[in-house]
């Protein structure tokens, strides 16, 4: 069985989020995920139909090791949703201006 690793919200750093963000793909994946405020699949969040399994893995794998979502598998599907609890307790507002500005 599939254990993903999650940082603690204590752990999350201002460059790991940045950095994670700092992506194109990785900004659309989340902007997806905080306007359905739901778990999403992989694929419901996908920015591309036609990308890669691979890369997409690749792009939530970095948002998670950043702190940013929290994965779970339900079936055969991983579920995402963001964290933004812990997020916004840990650098208030950033995660929205940051999103904001990106539109």
């Amino acid at each position: 069985m599939v254990q993903f690793v999650h940082p603690a919200m204590e752990d999350l750093t201002l460059e790991g989020v940045l950095q994670a963000l700092a992506d194109p793909m990785r900004l659309r994946i989340m902007r997806s995920l905080m306007q359905e405020q739901s778990c999403m699949s992989c694929s419901e969040a996908a920015p591309c139909p036609d990308m890669a399994k691979s890369t997409l893995s690749h792009h939530f794998r970095t948002l998670r090791e950043a702190g940013l979502i929290r994965t779970t598998k339900k079936g055969v599907e991983n579920r995402n949703v963001v964290r933004t609890e812990d997020i916004e307790q840990r650098f208030p507002g950033l995660l929205k201006l940051v999103l904001s500005l990106a539109a």
